[in-house]
């Protein structure tokens, strides 16, 4: 992956007064189709809204690795899983229990094969977008400039 010089965007961690902070693990999934980049993006589970796959970390499994874990879990899609961090964007789950800010760091994982089934098939949809189109998808503002600012290293079909 090529290093960016890109600010990463301020985190607002919006709890209500509290400080517990909570961590996930996202992964970028991407490919090269025609000799352009496409971004894997799903639906979420209640508000349909497209975002990439994430999930809390696992016990022994590296942050990319969760992250492949994830994509394969929510999104079908299964590839190299590459431990740099493209950065970071924070959003708040709202549950009766915890409204902590939740702080998600994105890896990216190059997608070299796109299951028929997964877990998450009936819950989900998936669909590929090029990356801009992927970005104004997004709702979170830090999530789009790391899609929009995502370029690999090496463009291979």
């Amino acid at each position: 992956m090529v290093k960016s010089n890109v600010r990463q965007l301020p985190l607002k961690l919006r709890g209500g007064g509290k400080t517990d902070v909570r961590a996930q693990f996202a992964a970028l999934c991407w490919r090269v189709k025609n000799d352009q980049v496409q971004i894997c993006l799903i639906t979420s589970r209640t508000r349909k809204r497209w975002i990439i796959p994430k999930g809390w970390p696992m016990h022994k499994q590296t942050p990319a690795n969760t992250a492949a874990t994830e994509a394969f879990e929510e999104a079908g899609v299964q590839g190299e899983a590459i431990d740099v961090c493209l950065g970071v964007y924070n959003y708040s789950k709202p549950s009766k229990l915890d409204n902590a800010p939740i702080i998600t760091m994105v890896y990216p994982v190059h997608v070299t094969h796109v299951h028929s089934e997964w877990p998450e098939k009936h819950q989900r949809q998936r669909k590929w977008f090029s990356i801009k189109k992927a970005a104004k998808k997004l709702s979170e503002p830090a999530l789009k400039q790391i899609v929009l600012n995502f370029k690999p290293k090496k463009v291979t079909r």
